[in-house]
């Protein structure tokens, strides 16, 4: 069952983030890696800032009320953001991910982007099964630095993924 996250959610997409998160390890240059990868500060700001999250909760079995998957959608203006995609790691490949995200793409007419490391080909291919289209580098960075708060560096090992109806001229 998907729904809106609440505020008694936040302990769990904590653990969900992390846990998803580690997968990271190893894979994403080792000066942008840390533990917890997204701690509970950031997670309080990520929404404080406009990141609408929604749950995958189980709704059946031993993980009956659980919530195993997290996605946040972020409205900025004429985009919205895919933001904190996050599966939890013994649920993995049961498409959760799938559905999150079809539903918050479903509750937008916006365009739609998706920023992630360029090292996690995992996610991209994620992504691209679902219709969006990795930007040109030079695209990359302008969208990176509009949209997003990161540091250059993560802009440097990033990507970014855009829906079929983004337009090459939004967004400067």
């Amino acid at each position: 069952m998907i729904r809106d996250a609440s505020a008694s959610d936040l302990p769990e997409i904590y653990v969900v983030i992390n846990d998803a998160a580690s997968a990271y390890k190893g894979i994403i240059p080792a000066d942008r890696w840390v533990e917890p990868y997204m701690s509970e500060a950031e997670l309080t700001e990520q929404i404080a800032d406009g990141v609408r999250f929604r749950c995958w909760v189980e709704d059946e079995g031993v993980d009956a009320g659980r919530v195993t998957g997290v996605m946040g959608i972020q409205d900025k203006g004429e985009v919205n953001l895919i933001r904190h995609a996050y599966v939890r790691s013994a649920q993995r490949g049961q498409g959760i991910g799938g559905q999150l995200l079809a539903d918050l793409t479903s509750q937008t007419s916006k365009p739609i982007l998706i920023g992630t490391w360029q090292a996690a080909t995992w996610a991209i291919r994620f992504y691209q099964r679902h219709g969006f289209a990795l930007v040109s580098e030079s695209r990359k960075n302008a969208l990176l630095r509009t949209f997003w708060n990161i540091p250059d560096r993560q802009v440097e090992t990033s990507v970014v993924l855009a829906s079929q109806d983004f337009e090459p001229e939004q967004a400067g």
